[in-house]
């Protein structure tokens, strides 16, 4: 099965071919780091390393690069605010960002880029559009001419007039048209700045991830992703900045995930409802929080409520019970030979079924459904009799590998039963032989206490976390 990518540029599903065989170069658009990260930003985070986990489960050696853009405007105000140094202040939260999303299952990128260690490779690409006359110099500042650049507009699908009909040339600034956009910014007394051509000065926004795609990835990648949000004017910016600059196509495929509404309302601090990943990650399981942002496609809205959020735990909750009770029950197993093919065929179905709706646009959703219905048939499978060790080890082998590519860890639960908790079931069971129900009511009460909860049933002892 070949993997299908809803393309944003073409605004239709296409197969994935990548440049290299066997290889995928992929830049997602990360944080402004001026402060902790909201739950909008994670969600970018949790679904595009999915992707990546995907493609890597698949065979693919992925380079996967997520810049952090630490000089802006609001880092500088955050800076005068708290009278640090903008540096600080961006290695303060490019940590905690890091921080979050790993507590979140994400795994490191290949390359973490920072515009202030890649302001060499910025201020050439602005001299080479500039020397090119995609750009102008006004006044100590840069800005790109979109008029000079046949094409603008492709990724957002809006003309350049259309375009122009909501431009307006700001307070202060020196540019030609008001479609036209910054590359370079003179500097203002007391800000940082470098030296440039042009006096000193910083970034604009959009030319740093196109003078970072270039450096760590080449003229022409494989992916970019990121917001919705980002679509128009970052994504369409850099195309043009890169195609002017390269003569080259700048990405193949586009992806966007959707916007997260609170409680059915955009999110925004003027309305109160502005989550902090970290306070989620201090009140719930970032294991949970993770399943959530999966269980609806990457490319719609998501409705965040602690309704919602108690729900993506209950389902976690039935995966990781399936799989406890796979391995209580492995104790009492045999080396059956009875049925085995044809259990083992329907796990093999399922492991299939999994990466149809993995390979139709990264369908987290789906996989999920696939995921319930594994453990659903494990259950079906321990109500028997006698149950054979290799049936057992193949349900668990396949919860296992496929949470995995989704960022789940179900293994947890097995070092649970492997240490203090096994041994506190063991007494309890001794206690309950020897008629010492006190003894094991203290125990399940221990247990409770540390999010265990105990059930008995015909087929033995099982737990689960509360």
């Amino acid at each position: 099965m070949t993997i299908n990518i809803f393309n944003t540029l073409t605004r239709q599903k296409e197969e994935f071919k990548p440049l290299q065989e066997g290889k995928v170069s992929m830049y997602v658009c990360g944080p402004t780091v001026y402060n902790y990260i909201h739950i909008g930003n994670a969600r970018p985070a949790i679904v595009f390393d999915s992707v990546r986990r995907y493609f890597e489960y698949k065979g693919y050696d992925v380079d996967y690069v997520l810049n952090f853009t630490d000089v802006d405007d609001k880092i500088i105000k955050t800076a005068k605010e708290l009278g640090e140094e903008v540096p600080a202040i961006a290695d303060r939260f490019i940590n905690a960002y890091l921080e979050d999303v790993s507590a979140l299952g994400v795994k490191e990128a290949t390359h973490n880029p920072r515009v202030m260690d890649t302001m060499n490779d910025i201020i050439s690409f602005i001299k080479t559009l500039v020397a090119k006359e995609f750009a102008y110099e006004a006044d100590g500042d840069v800005y790109f001419k979109p008029r000079s650049f046949e094409g603008y507009g492709k990724l957002s699908h809006q003309s350049v007039d259309e375009l122009r009909s909501g431009a307006r040339i700001q307070v202060g600034e020196k540019k030609e048209d008001p479609l036209d956009f910054a590359l370079w910014k003179s500097a203002k007394d007391g800000e940082i700045a470098w030296d440039s051509p042009w006096g000193k000065g910083r970034p604009g926004w959009h030319i740093e991830c196109s003078a970072m795609v270039k450096k760590y990835l080449g003229d022409t990648i494989d992916i970019h992703a990121g917001g919705q949000d980002l679509t128009f004017p970052h994504h369409e910016n850099e195309i043009a900045q890169s195609e002017a600059m390269t003569g080259k196509s700048f990405a193949k495929y586009w992806m966007h995930n959707g916007y997260i509404n609170i409680d059915n309302e955009k999110m925004s601090k003027s309305l109160g409802n502005f989550v902090l990943t970290r306070d989620l990650i201090e009140k719930h399981d970032p294991q949970v929080l993770r399943f959530f942002m999966l269980s609806v496609h990457y490319r719609n809205p998501i409705n965040f409520t602690e309704e919602l959020l108690e729900g993506a735990k209950n389902g976690l909750d039935r995966i990781k019970t399936a799989y406890i009770n796979l391995e209580h029950r492995k104790k009492s197993s045999m080396n059956l030979a009875n049925d085995t093919e044809q259990w083992l065929k329907k796990t093999a179905a399922f492991k299939q079924q999994f990466e149809v709706e993995m390979d139709d646009d990264f369908n987290t959703a789906n996989a999920i459904s696939v995921l319930f219905d594994i453990t659903k048939e494990a259950n079906v499978y321990l109500q028997s009799k006698q149950t054979s060790t290799a049936i057992i080890d193949a349900f668990q082998d396949l919860i296992l590998s496929l949470a995995h590519v989704l960022g789940i860890n179900i293994a947890e639960e097995r070092e649970l039963l492997d240490g203090e908790v096994d041994s506190l079931i063991d007494e309890r069971n001794e206690a309950r032989k020897n008629r010492d129900f006190v003894r094991a009511d203290e125990i399940r009460d221990l247990l409770k206490e540390r999010g265990i909860i105990l059930e008995d049933t015909q087929q033995g002892i099982r737990w689960r976390r509360g």
